[in-house]
């Protein structure tokens, strides 16, 4: 059975943000490669648990659509999301370092398996690491400072790969006062495809800062999707669980 666009798309969104390291302030003047990145990395959030209440807008050429997203996480063990639409249940997902579980009511239809699926679609492979990077405002891609290249472009650090792989073309821009990604890009254009992933204002939660609204804009071949997830609330540290189960009866999604 073919899995709903939306469905999968709510895949990627919720498949996260806590405190963060301290970070030098800086001014915009030219840093290392290294030091850049190790800033970089040096703000990615430092919690526990996550708990959180997500507006998410769906619209491709055909709909437009807005959802509750009742978002919870243990920091790098589950990120567990509930879709819901006028207080009705529409989706569940459960993510582990492992695999990913999903269902959906409408359909009637579940998945449980590896991250394939989620992978197919982006474009890349995609594993529990990159999910929960993007929506913690950290770079999707491990970045080593000797693959990279950075610098201040336009009051921004931009970071690229000193050889892009083929059909592949990757690049990241980060905030130079709190080492945040403004905006990452990924494209394949033998394939015609692009993504791009960009955040509006970090808000300071606790100690650090997380994402107060991510835009996620995808094309391939012409069809045009757009994510915009809005952050109502996020409360830190707090007691969390994260009940699944696929109800009986639901036919299993097959990959092709």
């Amino acid at each position: 059975m073919k899995l709903y666009p939306f469905y999968i798309l709510v895949f990627i969104l919720l498949t996260s943000c806590g405190g963060s390291k301290r970070i030098a302030s800086v001014n915009n003047e030219d840093l290392k490669t290294k030091e850049i990145i190790t800033s970089h990395l040096a703000a990615s959030p430092e919690f526990k648990t996550l708990a959180a209440r997500v507006q998410v807008v769906y619209e491709d050429e055909e709909k437009l659509q807005s959802i509750t997203v009742s978002l919870r996480m243990e920091k790098d063990k589950f990120i567990w999301v509930k879709a819901s639409l006028l207080g009705i249940t529409l989706a569940k997902v459960l993510i582990t370092p492992e695999k990913v579980q999903y269902y959906e009511t409408i359909g009637s239809t579940y998945f449980d398996g590896g991250f394939a699926l989620l992978s197919e679609w982006l474009g890349t492979e995609l594993d529990f690491q990159k999910a929960q990077n993007l929506l913690l405002g950290q770079s999707i891609f491990a970045l080593n400072p000797s693959g990279y290249s950075a610098g201040l472009f336009q009051n921004q650090y931009r970071i690229m790969p000193k050889t892009q792989p083929l059909n592949f073309i990757h690049s990241i821009f980060l905030n130079p006062e709190n080492f945040k990604v403004i905006s990452e890009s990924l494209s394949q254009p033998n394939d015609d495809r692009l993504m791009s992933v960009r955040y509006g204002n970090h808000q300071k939660v606790g100690n650090g800062f997380y994402p107060s609204e991510i835009i996620i804009d995808t094309s391939e071949k012409g069809a045009k999707t757009r994510i915009e997830m809005n952050y109502r609330k996020i409360d830190l540290n707090v007691p969390v669980s994260f009940p699944f189960e696929i109800p009986q009866g639901y036919e299993e999604i097959q990959l092709n």
